[in-house]
């Protein structure tokens, strides 16, 4: 009975995934809010015509749609279709291939026909991204509609992945279709990191250009840390001096370039100083007397002295009045180059033993204050700095409020944007309950540089040659547990998708979330690795916060997305973007043959 069941559950599921895309070859990722397909027939696609406002970045957009999908003409290489039929046990039957013959009955579709109700809004946070996009059949014109210049973008990157090879010589769009989409979230990005190790100008785009397809809006860029100062600076010239070398350094006619970049393409730059941790690089360069164990052991070989989670070592002497003239000038700066509303300005990992080194700081403890003390005087101090230097809605990561070292003992003023990475849904919970907008990083769901293992040397944890658990099996750093990697196992595009970060929350804490950023840390990163790390489990990301990980019937379709990530994965390589595989080859051929579980609904809760 019960394999009965499962055959009708397995033959239910198959059924639902295959009507909904039996029709059509092309699936595009993110998958639209409201999608529907006809079935009279598919559309030629010849030179497409343009009837729209006049606007550079909308004119731009089409034509690198069109250019793209014309010199591409993208085959899909992974389509949706049920699991075939087994044979019973041990013997499975040969595979069946599913083949589409196109026939264009609708005859050719010429004219682009796109309608913008405000060319002028800018880009900024919450700017409206929902467009229309009706082929209507018989007809010749492709309709859309859009609130924004921004929405029309994202319907141009639709268009591109449902403009597909006819097997000719051709182009095609397979059937009538008509779409009503728009993003759940405001905010959906991811993080590079260029102060661990340098990110070229070149490879930067290339991480636009991957948000740009999968409909990612906001690209957080974690410019400096300890390790190095990448960032050319009018004010203070000579923190440069700290860049790995003179090729290793962001001059303002590059980060114009790439804040040009992204924004015609959609994307927000938030830019990050980590401060006052993650401070060494740099900042010495002013004024060393506003800096705290930049010259100490990092020392997590003996942890009660540690002095900072990784080398090199370094915090901003928070009570040293030069701290406060310097990062304000550089703040300012920076925020007169960035043209976002909005500016992250750090806060995490702040260690007690670092202000060990500092006179003031030491004295400051003597007298009864505590770490929390201390951390509060930043934000009584620092906030209302910046503030004064450039009106801009300030980003900070959770620790500020809620971390159980370093966290301020009084009040962390509520317009301040909570990045929330540690304790998945319990720091979310309860930076909501408690009044904060929160952006969803979750490193045991969202952190890309997880799972690959330790970086730094001579560590004796390696040197073991046999399983000291053998006998139990019980997990340990060498076999079966983190090797290293503070934050394994590594993450997969399914872990990614299936995190239900509102859960249990509240229809008012849910409206807290300003949506969800991955970031990838660049200790083991640099322009060799950087896209075969991000993508294409961003794009998982990327469909989470734009349309949810579940259907219309509350079920969740992490195993529908299996085809269409695999299809985006290929068309990302062909796109430029060096995306990893995800899968052997016979699995973007096989439909639903690599799944673990053969019953179509086994995610479905």
């Amino acid at each position: 009975m019960r394999s009965i069941v499962q055959a009708a559950l397995v033959a239910a599921a198959s059924t639902f995934f295959f009507q909904s895309a039996s029709a059509v070859a092309a699936n595009p990722l993110p998958k639209p809010s409201n999608i529907t397909w006809g079935t009279s027939g598919s559309f030629t696609v010849g030179s497409l015509q343009l009837k729209a406002p006049d606007n550079a970045i909308l004119n731009a957009a089409f034509d690198r749609a069109t250019k793209v999908f014309s010199e591409l003409k993208w085959v899909p290489a992974a389509t949706e279709a049920p699991p075939r039929s087994f044979q019973a046990f041990p013997t499975p039957s040969a595979a069946a291939k599913l083949r589409r013959a196109y026939n264009a009955t609708n005859g050719a579709l010429s004219t682009v026909n796109v309608k913008v109700e405000d060319v002028h809004v800018g880009l900024q946070h919450g700017v409206d991204e929902s467009y229309t996009l009706d082929i209507a059949s018989g007809s010749s014109s492709i309709d859309i509609t859009a609130k924004t210049i921004y929405g029309a973008l994202h319907a141009f990157t639709t268009l591109q992945q449902i403009v597909i090879s006819d097997g000719k010589s051709g182009l095609i769009i397979e059937q009538p279709v008509s779409i009503d989409d728009k993003p759940l979230y405001p905010v959906r990005g991811i993080m590079i990191d260029s102060g661990r190790n340098f990110i070229s100008k070149k490879k930067i785009y290339e991480q636009i250009d991957g948000m740009a397809l999968s409909k990612l809006n906001v690209l957080h860029w974690h410019i400096v840390d300890a390790q190095s100062w990448p960032l050319e600076l009018e004010t203070y010239p000579q923190m440069t001096d700290d860049a790995y070398s003179p090729r290793e350094i962001y001059s303002k006619a590059c980060l114009s370039d790439i804040i040009a970049y992204a924004s015609a393409r959609g994307v927000r730059i938030l830019p990050e100083i980590d401060m006052p941790g993650h401070a060494n690089s740099g900042w010495k360069q002013v004024d060393k007397s506003m800096m705290s164990c930049i010259d100490s052991w990092w020392s997590n070989d003996n942890w009660p002295t540690h002095t900072a989670v990784e080398p090199n070592p370094g915090q901003l002497d928070i009570l040293n009045n030069k701290t406060y003239e310097v990062t304000g000038k550089v703040y300012k700066e920076l925020a007169n180059i960035f043209p976002d509303n909005w500016f992250h300005v750090g806060g995490d990992e702040l260690h007690m033993n670092c202000y060990n080194f500092s006179s003031l700081i030491s004295s400051y403890f003597a007298s009864g204050k505590s770490m929390g003390d201390l951390v509060q005087h930043w934000v009584d101090t620092a906030i209302p700095n910046f503030r004064k230097q450039a009106n801009r809605t300030l980003v900070m990561w959770e620790d500020v409020v809620i971390s159980p070292d370093a966290a301020a003992s009084g009040t962390v003023p509520k317009d301040i944007i909570l990045q929330a990475w540690n304790n998945g849904l319990e720091n979310i919970n309860n930076l909501t309950r408690d009044g904060y907008r929160v952006i969803v990083s979750s490193s045991d769901f969202m952190y890309l540089d997880c799972g690959f293992g330790g970086w730094v040397g001579n560590d004796p944890r390696y040197n073991v040659m046999t399983n000291p658990n053998k006998t139990d099996g019980t997990p340990n750093f060498n076999y079966g547990g983190g090797g290293g990697s503070w934050c394994a196992p590594y993450k997969t595009w399914q872990r990614i998708y299936d995190y239900d970060f509102t859960y249990n929350l509240t229809d008012t804490q849910k409206s807290l979330i300003q949506g969800a950023i991955a970031p990838l840390w660049s200790e083991q990163v640099d322009d060799t690795v950087i896209s075969s790390k991000m993508w294409p489990r961003a794009a998982a990301l990327a469909e989470l916060v734009w349309s949810g990980n579940r259907d219309e019937n509350g079920n969740k379709r992490t195993t529908e997305l299996t085809q269409r990530i695999l299809n985006f994965r290929e068309y990302l390589v062909a796109s430029g973007v060096g995306a990893a595989p995800l899968m052997p080859k016979f699995c973007l051929q096989h439909p639903h043959e690599c799944d673990l579980f053969l019953n179509q609904t086994a995610l479905w809760n």
